[in-house]
Order: C-alpha cells, then sequence, then structure tokens
C-alpha cells in the first residue's frame, strides 16, 4: 500500500504547490508510481503539470461531492509514473456540500484507499486554508509536509497548524504524524534564512529536512511552462533540489519500514 502525504500550511506564499509539483515529478523520476491530489480551488498543482480542466472527465470537486472514483479521475501527466487528480474554481463549493454528508472528514479517505495499492505516493496539495477539504486531507494522510518560507515570519501560524495536526491526531486520524518541516525560498547569502533554518533545526530537531529548496528563477517559470523543474531545466538548482528532497523521504521511510 502506498504512502499517503499532505503538503499543507495555512499560511499562503510559502511553496506548497511548488514543493507539491516537483516533489511529485522527482518521486516519479526516481522510479516510483505517484498520483498528486489538487485539493486546491485555485488549481495551481494542475495547470502547472500542463493539464486543462476542461478536458478532465471528473476533478477532485466530483470525487469529494458526487463520489466519482478517484482512478477514473486521474489523469497522466508530463513525467511518465506520475498521474494527477486535478481542481478546478468548483471545488470552493465543496465546503458547503461536504457539510451535510456523512463522515464528512473522512470522504477523501474512503476515496484514497481505492487506488492505495495503485501507487507507491500519494501526495496532496492542500489550500492556504484550514477548511473541510483540508480536514479532509489531513484525515486521509499518513504524514504531513510543511512547507516553511525562509522569510521574517516564517514561523508566524505553525504553531495553529500544530494545533490542528493535534485535534486531527485525536478525533480523526490517530496515525497522521509530521513527515517534515522544509525550508523553501532559501538564499544562503542571507543571515536570516540561515537563522530560520537554526531557529527550525532547534525547535523540530530529525524533523526538518536536511534538503532546503532554493529561490530560483527557473523553479519560478516552470509552471509557465506546464512543466515541473525537472522536464523544464533539469540542471537547475531548483530541479536538483527536489530531486535530493525525493531521495531524502525515500530513504526516511525505507529506514522506518
Amino acid at each position: 500500500m502506498g504512502k499517503t502525504i499532505s503538503i499543507a500550511n495555512q499560511k499562503g506564499g510559502v511553496g506548497k504547490t511548488t514543493t507539491a509539483i516537483n516533489l511529485a515529478a522527482s518521486l516519479a523520476t526516481c522510479h516510483k508510481r505517484v498520483l498528486l491530489i489538487d485539493a486546491d480551488p485555485q488549481a495551481n498543482a494542475t495547470s502547472g503539470l500542463g493539464i486543462d480542466p476542461r478536458k478532465m472527465s471528473g476533478t477532485i470537486y466530483e470525487c469529494l461531492v458526487d463520489d466519482y472514483p478517484i482512478a477514473s479521475a486521474a489523469v497522466p501527466s508530463c513525467v511518465e509514473g506520475l498521474d494527477v487528480v486535478g481542481s478546478r474554481i468548483d471545488l470552493v463549493g465543496a465546503e458547503l456540500e461536504l457539510v451535510g454528508k456523512d463522515d464528512r472528514e473522512r470522504v477523501l479517505r474512503r476515496s484514497i484507499q481505492a487506488v492505495a495499492d495503485a501507487y507507491d505516493y500519494v501526495l496532496i496539495d492542500c489550500s492556504p486554508s484550514l477548511g473541510l477539504i483540508t480536514v479532509n486531507a489531513l484525515t486521509a494522510a499518513d504524514s504531513v509536509i510543511i512547507p516553511v518560507q525562509a522569510e521574517y515570519f516564517a514561523l508566524e501560524g505553525i504553531s495553529k497548524l500544530l494545533n490542528t495536526i493535534r485535534i486531527i491526531k485525536t478525533r480523526l486520524n490517530p496515525g497522521l504524524n509530521i513527515e517534515g518541516f522544509l525550508l523553501t525560498m532559501y538564499d544562503a547569502r542571507l543571515r536570516l534564512a540561515n537563522q530560520i533554518y537554526e531557529e527550525l533545526k532547534s525547535h523540530f530537531g530529525d524533523m526538518v529536512f536536511n534538503t532546503v529548496i532554493p529561490r530560483n528563477i527557473r523553479l519560478s517559470e516552470a509552471p509557465s511552462h506546464g512543466l515541473p523543474a525537472i522536464l523544464y531545466d533539469p540542471n537547475s538548482r531548483g530541479a536538483t533540489s527536489h530531486v535530493q528532497l525525493a531521495k531524502e523521504l525515500i530513504a526516511k521511510n525505507r529506514r522506518r519500514a
């Protein structure tokens, strides 16, 4: 059975979708079977992999609201071994439509269970909120990757997310763990970036990934071409850092197995 990992932080602009796209693509290039679920109404993970939502038979919205099978919604991406369940703006309304459902926090979990054996990793790109869809994503996950921007307000709001994770672990998903904190938009020339990394390490120790994701123009340009960095410019620092992250994640899970 594959491992389900949510990529979450209710603070916007920390690199969640960039991490989701490029980690998923990098895991696939490491010969893992990967499913990326775009659980954000902005649908940036969908467009960032060059997928047109208008051409999809179903999206995560239909999977949540209409019990549409995830296996039918998944489409192949530009990376061999990586499938995507896309999103579109309709997902905004799913919060309200889920309220009336039985066991509404576990809808996504049940959907993923039907395809869990087909993939080594299922990654969920969460929206920058702690609403019902994100609760579904955390309830469905085995673990959470928390991207943290290397800037002054980086640690702001982490306590709120950690509290949400504690509540979900207590009430809905006892097996939920933190996979790791990932420092993003890192610039080694800035003293502040290094201070934030040290602060994360002192607070969370081994829960912080050794890999950091640098600020990188190729990483920023790639989504506008509908490609992950590893296809857009495989030699860029943005691409190589995500491959390193994928290898670190695989090694970490191999040790735990």
